[in-house]
């Protein structure tokens, strides 16, 4: 994907055009690269989040708060909005990271998405960059429990089923890719009673049947809301 192709799927009309290029940069490509940006993003989606939950859950004690954004904010969560927006496509990289499929680390697509969030706020100031945050995170605030933080989404999954009668997820590898040292697991969580397949992808097993788990969750917890509100 082109970082225009990218700027599309953001939302987002940058009207400096190079400071999406330059958070798309990884420091292996040289400078500038994308580590001020990242350190404002970080800033940035912290705030927006925060704001967010302080709006949602008016009695949520600042403890609880805290872990929420945690949770939202954390590298994994990052990761997994990168890769559904295909970042890793638009990455510069150096010759070392891209050998060792710098593309699909979390670590690399976290720090991305966090220069991208920073590049938005200095291109067009900080209400463009909250709604950008609110965009990638809708889904993630819509779905959110309060009382689940701290819970693996495999967990979460399992005793929700399990409170419903049904029968536990199956896990299954659909593809293993890469060399041994630098493997990407593709993972699929199958749910009989619900006929539904979600997938997901990680750099091991237990981390792709995480993120798998996570877009099964969302998916019976949206669809149940949905149903409540017909």
């Amino acid at each position: 994907m082109t970082p225009l192709g990218l700027a599309r799927s953001l939302g987002h009309d940058f009207n400096q055009p190079q400071l999406l290029t330059q958070a798309l940069t990884h420091r292996s490509h040289g400078h500038p690269n994308n580590e001020r940006l990242e350190f404002l993003g970080d800033s940035v989606l912290n705030l927006a989040v925060a704001d967010q939950l302080y709006q949602r859950y008016p009695k949520l004690p600042e403890g609880d708060l805290s872990r929420l954004r945690a949770s939202l904010v954390k590298e994994a969560t990052l990761a997994e909005i990168a890769l559904a927006l295909n970042v890793g496509e638009s990455l510069q990289l150096g010759e070392g990271e891209l050998k060792s499929g710098g593309w699909r680390r979390p670590s690399v697509l976290a720090d991305a998405l966090e220069a991208i969030i920073g590049a938005v706020y200095v291109d067009s100031g900080y209400q463009a960059a909250e709604r950008l945050v609110k965009r990638l995170y809708a889904d993630r605030l819509e779905t959110l429990d309060p009382k689940a933080v701290g819970k693996d989404a495999k967990s979460l999954l399992q005793e929700y089923l399990q409170a419903q009668k049904m029968d536990v997820p199956e896990y299954a590898v659909l593809a293993t890719e890469g060399e041994a040292h630098c493997q990407t697991f593709r993972v699929e969580c199958h749910i009989r009673k619900f006929k539904l397949r979600t997938e997901g992808e990680g750099t091991s097993r237990r981390a792709a049947e995480q993120l798998a788990a996570q877009a099964a969750y969302e998916q019976i917890i949206r669809q149940g809301k949905h149903d409540a509100a017909k």
